[in-house]
């Protein structure tokens, strides 16, 4: 193992776009969607709180940009504690990981995203860290050195991933909650987008907020990114009022379809249905069409399209859903339906 590091040149701080747009929920009331899992999250805070103890070790997967870091910064608001946040790649050695680890405090919180990517080595020394709260150093070099066995405080991790089924076994099971963070419905996106438009300072009006959260693919992050474009051409074009039509406009001007769907999203249907013939094709085929990796594709684009309909998973590869092949063969035919086409 190696020596203790400075945990000051560890820490990655979670940061916002731009400091003026860190509005983030500090409370679950403010936190808008994942209704099941907060009621959850909302006893096991609770009950911590009334028996004086740290949170049991926490494990969250979902797509990117559903809200995992937002949540732990909830808990650890809810619970008093400090929270420190990591990611996974930046941990390259024990001793990161060790210095980051002595410096918690009783019941803080250590956020670790992306944790599937964290190196072998470093993930064997969270084991005893999370059962026994306690880690072993080396002190010293060559022929002097000794192993020292260092007490932690006690504290809770929480892990979040996109890939559950990449974290290896041995540390899954040292979870003592697991949960999944869901894709976000229409309603509760257009909630969202009414919410940060208050802090934006942009008039937007419901209708035009439902239209907006139909292209967000499910995620709240995206929501407000497109949000905080559709501000920009509201501020230039329409005295900061964002309108039906503004958003239509500025959504063709965005590249974005009246199906949520991106350039990317429409050239790999493209290539399913006309290289293909609908399906079915192996993902890696599809890679190499389109000039992305196989983690690109399966990230970024299949999630929301097997969500809305127009993907599909099979033991043979990909496919486009039967129903929805006489739709993307008129979509197709020409040039991308877009909003100026009142699709």
């Amino acid at each position: 193992m190696e020596e203790l590091q400075n945990p000051s040149q560890l820490m990655l701080l979670n940061q916002a776009e731009d400091k003026q747009y860190d509005f983030s929920p500090k409370t679950f009331d403010d936190y808008i969607g994942q209704e099941a899992l907060k009621k959850k999250l909302r006893v096991y805070t609770q009950a911590c709180k009334m028996r004086n103890e740290a949170l049991d070790h926490m494990l969250l997967f979902g797509s990117p940009g559903l809200g995992k870091t937002t949540l732990c910064q909830i808990m650890a608001h809810e619970m008093n504690v400090g929270i420190k946040i990591c990611s996974g790649p930046m941990i390259e050695r024990t001793g990161d990981l060790v210095a980051i680890l002595s410096s918690l405090e009783h019941k803080d919180i250590l956020f670790i995203d992306e944790i599937h990517r964290m190196p072998k080595n470093v993930e064997e020394v969270l084991y005893a860290a999370m059962e026994s709260f306690k880690v072993d150093v080396i002190i010293g070099q060559g022929a002097g050195a000794k192993t020292v066995s260092l007490p932690l405080q006690p504290f809770t991790l929480i892990g979040a991933t996109t890939k559950v089924g990449t974290v290896s076994a041995p540390l899954r099971t040292r979870f003592g909650i697991i949960e999944q963070l869901e894709f976000y419905t229409m309603q509760e996106l257009t909630q969202v987008l009414l919410q940060s438009a208050q802090f934006l300072q942009v008039q937007i009006e419901p209708q035009a907020a439902q239209l907006l959260a139909s292209c967000a693919r499910g995620t709240p992050r995206i929501a407000k990114k497109l949000l905080r474009r559709i501000r920009d051409f509201a501020q230039v074009h329409n005295e900061n009022k964002a309108t039906l039509e503004l958003i239509r406009t500025s959504m063709q001007t965005l590249g974005i379809d009246s199906d949520g769907c991106t350039k990317q999203d429409n050239e790999l249907l493209k290539k399913v249905l006309i290289n293909y013939k609908g399906g079915p094709v192996g993902v890696e085929t599809l890679a190499s069409l389109l000039g992305e990796d196989k983690d690109t594709i399966e990230l970024m684009y299949e999630p929301f399209l097997i969500q809305q309909g127009f993907l599909e998973k099979t033991p043979k590869g990909r496919q486009i859903p039967t129903n929805k092949l006489p739709y993307l063969r008129k979509k197709f035919l020409g040039q991308d339906y877009l909003f100026s086409q009142g699709v």
